[in-house]
């Protein structure tokens, strides 16, 4: 069995005890990414649109530190604390994703960590 802790600079450091990523065998499981800028570890904007560009590239960031990218997503949950953004993340998806695109869920919340709008986390194959 082959387990791996994945970590990079290009996305925000953990805020708690948690990797990354683990990579198991053929098998890439990314923590939610919530729009923390890597370098300052602060929210990138109260804007909810700058707040999913940055959740979907901190994704990509783990993605390709982990030997593999977004193209290979299997499944991507999403949480957002007002479902009407829904149709933003979309909009965002499609600049990340092409066909065929992973599995996902989509499900709102109370309140996410450190006040962000939006999180998402995937699973991929390598």
């Amino acid at each position: 069995m082959s387990r791996t802790a994945i970590q990079t600079n290009n996305a925000p450091a953990a805020i708690g005890t948690y990797s990354q990523a683990i990579r198991h065998n053929d098998t890439v499981y990314i923590s939610g990414q919530i729009p923390l800028d890597p370098a300052s570890g602060e929210l990138v904007s109260d804007d909810v649109e700058a707040q999913i560009t940055q959740v979907f590239s901190n994704l990509k960031a783990v993605a390709e530190a982990s030997g593999s990218d977004l193209a290979k997503a299997l499944k991507v949950t999403v949480f957002l604390t007002d479902l009407s953004h829904f149709a933003k993340v979309n909009e965002t998806m499609a600049q990340y994703f092409t066909e065929p695109y992973p599995a996902r869920a989509a499900i709102e919340v109370a309140g996410l960590p450190k006040g962000a709008q939006v999180e998402a986390d995937a699973i991929l194959s390598v």
